[in-house]
């Protein structure tokens, strides 16, 4: 299991510096509510990109949208609400994943803009 979280956290750490490449500031990360973990908050142009970081095997074949279960998915949109709230936020919030794919100490990111929605069943 330790493995796993370290590679996590390279992971994470991988997809922040991708995305302040791309112009976005990092607001948190690792943001806990309830039984919900954001992995990384980060705006960019007045939108709120709600960020899940998945790490996968070369050979994954599964549909990058479908990384984050419905369940993980309602936890992260309330955890995304409250924080917005909380935060007296005026911003357009996206819900993104990003997923690794990793193969003998290579990897290669794909991100996924708009993954799930507040209205996706």
């Amino acid at each position: 299991m330790k493995v796993q979280q370290e590679l996590g956290k390279i992971g994470e750490d991988m997809a922040v510096e991708w995305l302040r490449n791309k112009g976005y500031s990092i607001m948190e990360r690792n943001f806990r509510f309830g039984k919900a973990e954001i992995d990384i908050l980060a705006e960019k142009e007045g939108i709120l990109a709600v960020v899940e970081v998945k790490m996968r095997r070369r050979g994954y074949l599964g549909v990058l949208a479908d990384a984050v279960s419905l369940k993980q998915r309602n936890r992260i949109i309330r955890a995304a609400d409250h924080y917005v709230l909380a935060n007296d936020l005026d911003v357009e919030v996206r819900f993104d994943v990003i997923l690794l794919l990793h193969e003998n100490q290579k990897f290669n990111l794909e991100h996924l803009k708009a993954a799930f929605s507040h209205y996706h069943q």
